[in-house]
C-alpha cells in the first residue's frame, strides 16, 4: 500500500501562496502549451475495454465489500460516512454484490455522494483528450486512443443522474456531439465539479477550454487582454452572479461583442426572460449538456452572421 501525496491539495490545507492550484495549473499548461490534457482514471468495468472518466470528477477510491451492500428504495446503497451513498453500476443489470469486494468511484457535489463501482483500477494519466469515434451507447462519451488503447469515456452526468435524477437540477447554494470548431472558449463556474464535468464535454466538441471560478477571475483575464470566442457561465453564483457578470461584460471594452451564453439550474420562462434582458445571447439548462452544443454552435453562427452582415 502507497500513499500518493496531493501536493495542490497539502498547498490548499497550508494556505501556501508558493504553489498554484489544480486549476491555475491547468490554465496555465492551457495557455503555454497549446495543447489541453486532461487527468484521466482508467479502469475497467462490464468488459475488458477500458475506460476513462475525467480525475477531477472523482473524489474518492473505495473498496466496497458485497456484505455491506443494502438496498432501498429499490437501489443498491451503502452506509459512507454517516450517509446511505447509492451505488450505480456500469449497466443497470450490474449486480453489486455479485462479488466479494469492488472498487467504487466516488463522485462528490455538495452534500450529495454516489459510488460508481468497477472491476479494476487500471491506471491514472493525462492525456489530450481526443474522441475518435461517436458514442455507441449510454452513459459513453465516445472512444479515445489513451495509451495505446482503445478506451471509451465515460459520460459520467449519465450515472449521476441513475443516482439521483434531480442531481443537476439541485441549486445547494444562494438561491449530438458538435463538429470539430478550434474556438478559445471560456467556461465560468464557481463550482469544481461542474468545471471537471463540463470541460472534457466541450473538449471534445471541439473546443479549447480556459475555466476560471468566478465571475472576477474572469473579468481579470479581460484585463490582462485574453480573448475568447465564446463564454459559458453559470448564473447562480457568489459574489458577481451571471446577470452582473454579462451586464459588466457588455458594458466595458473588449468583451462586449462576444457571445455568451447562461448556465443554470433554473429553466422557468421568466428565468430566460431575464438572462437575455441582462445581455446572454443564449440560456441553457445544466442539465440539457447536447441542448448547450448546440446552443453553442448556434450562438457562433449567428454572431458570424452578424459580423458577415457588417462587413
Amino acid at each position: 500500500v502507497i500513499m500518493i501525496l496531493d501536493p495542490n491539495g497539502i498547498a490548499a490545507a497550508t494556505g501556501d501562496p508558493t504553489m498554484r492550484t489544480e486549476d491555475d495549473a491547468a490554465d496555465t499548461a492551457e495557455i503555454t502549451s497549446g495543447v489541453e490534457k486532461t487527468p484521466l482514471l482508467v479502469f475497467r468495468a462490464g468488459s475488458k475495454t477500458p475506460k476513462a472518466v475525467p480525475l477531477g470528477l472523482v473524489a474518492r477510491l473505495e473498496e466496497v465489500k458485497a456484505e455491506n451492500v443494502e438496498r432501498s428504495g429499490g437501489k443498491a446503497v451503502v452506509q459512507y460516512r454517516g450517509h446511505l451513498m447509492p451505488l450505480v453500476g456500469i449497466t443497470p443489470d450490474y449486480d453489486p454484490a455479485s462479488r466479494e469486494s469492488s472498487p467504487v468511484l466516488v463522485f462528490t457535489e455538495g452534500e450529495r455522494t454516489m459510488g460508481l463501482i468497477v472491476d479494476e483500477i487500471i491506471d491514472i494519466v493525462e492525456v489530450p483528450l481526443d474522441l475518435e469515434m461517436a458514442a455507441s451507447s449510454q452513459g459513453i462519451m465516445g472512444s479515445a486512443i489513451i495509451e495505446g488503447q482503445a478506451t471509451e469515456v465515460l459520460d459520467a452526468s449519465h450515472y449521476l443522474t441513475a443516482a439521483y435524477q434531480d442531481w443537476f437540477k439541485a441549486d445547494k447554494r444562494v438561491s449530438k456531439t458538435a463538429k470539430k470548431s478550434g474556438r478559445n472558449l471560456l467556461l465560468v463556474d464557481d463550482s469544481a465539479f461542474f468545471r471537471n464535468l463540463l470541460a472534457p464535454l466541450l473538449s471534445t466538441a471541439g473546443y479549447k477550454v480556459t475555466s476560471v471560478g468566478s465571475a472576477e477571475e474572469a473579468l481579470d483575464l479581460r484585463e490582462k487582454g485574453r480573448k475568447f470566442d465564446l463564454i459559458v457561465s453559470d448564473v447562480d453564483m457568489p459574489g458577481m452572479d451571471g446577470f452582473a457578470f454579462v451586464e459588466a461584460i457588455r458594458a466595458g471594452e473588449g468583451w462586449a461583442a462576444t457571445p455568451v451564453v447562461a448556465l443554470s439550474s433554473h429553466t422557468a420562462p421568466e428565468d430566460f426572460d431575464r438572462g437575455r434582458e441582462a445581455g446572454f445571447d443564449d440560456y441553457v439548462a445544466k442539465s440539457d449538456r447536447d441542448g448547450l452544443i448546440s446552443a453553442l454552435e448556434m450562438t457562433l453562427a449567428h454572431a458570424g452572421a452578424h459580423a458577415g452582415a457588417r462587413v
